[in-house]
């Protein structure tokens, strides 16, 4: 029987959903490597590979059998998947446009060799960044410039204001990733954006209290509460938005950042 790669769930997931990886078919304690591979929206190539060792039924199931070596070691199910690095130094794996996936290459090569065994198995799977029903609605209302995502179905669902840091911009990958689990996410943008200003010190809570308006009045959004989701820059805004805007701000999480508004001022 030819080496088969089993991938679980097939064909496609989303970018936070467990990947179950398994070999079968192959000879009792063959030694193999796997190799994973992708290429980024702007053509960068990320890799990762293991040495791996099949058990006495020629199975190899990377959640029950360890890494013996390469990106990483030890039992790690989808450490394919997070060890991946660039071939070009110090780049980034980003999504910036969510309606399209990321797609993996597996292969199953025979041998502890990651560039010069042959080939026994090979396999292709999308990885998503929106679920099935969630839908994308720009957001041009007033001065606010964002994405809101919808959760499938009607009704109501609690509702985030998810926020990024000092680089500016627009990033939706978090927010799309999250209204899969049932949340209507605003992911705001709120300077170097469209005609957004250009400069972080021009930011003013008046900004943020106008997208938390159009959060309160949505007919899907649960009102009269409103969680914050910030990383870095975008976390010290979460604190000053919970601080002045408390009536509706019922939950804030914050990721690497300060405790207070810092860089420049808050006006």
């Amino acid at each position: 029987m030819a080496p088969t790669l089993s991938l679980e769930p097939a064909g496609r997931s989303c970018w936070d959903e467990p990947l179950s990886i398994a070999v079968r078919g192959l000879a009792p304690e063959q030694p193999v490597t796997l190799r994973a591979a992708l290429r980024d929206e702007k053509g960068a190539l990320f890799r990762a590979h293991a040495r791996y060792r099949a058990d006495a039924q020629g199975e190899l199931d990377l959640a029950r059998v360890p890494a013996l070596g390469g990106s990483f070691t030890g039992l790690e199910p989808m450490g394919l998947l997070w060890a991946m690095v660039p071939d070009r130094p110090f780049w980034r794996l980003v999504k910036r446009d969510v309606q399209t996936p990321f797609v993996v290459e597996l292969e199953v090569l025979d041998g502890h060799e990651p560039d010069g065994g042959r080939q026994l198995a090979h396999a292709v799977h999308e990885r998503h960044f929106m679920a099935p029903g969630v839908r994308r609605v720009p957001v041009r209302e007033g001065r606010v410039r964002a994405t809101l995502f919808l959760p499938p179905g009607k009704g109501q669902f609690p509702g985030i204001i998810d926020l990024y840091g000092s680089v500016g911009g627009l990033c939706e990958y978090r927010a799309s990733l999250l209204a899969g689990h049932g949340f209507v996410v605003l992911a705001l943008a709120y300077f170097r954006f469209e005609d957004l200003p250009e400069s972080l010190s021009d930011t003013r809570l008046e900004y943020f209290e106008e997208a938390l308006a159009i959060m309160l009045h949505h007919p899907q959004v649960k009102s009269p509460n409103i969680g914050l989701l910030g990383v870095s820059k975008g976390g010290d805004l979460c604190l000053s938005m919970a601080a002045f805007l408390k009536d509706n701000i019922t939950a804030t999480v914050l990721i690497n950042t300060c405790v207070a508004n810092t860089l420049v001022p808050l006006c």
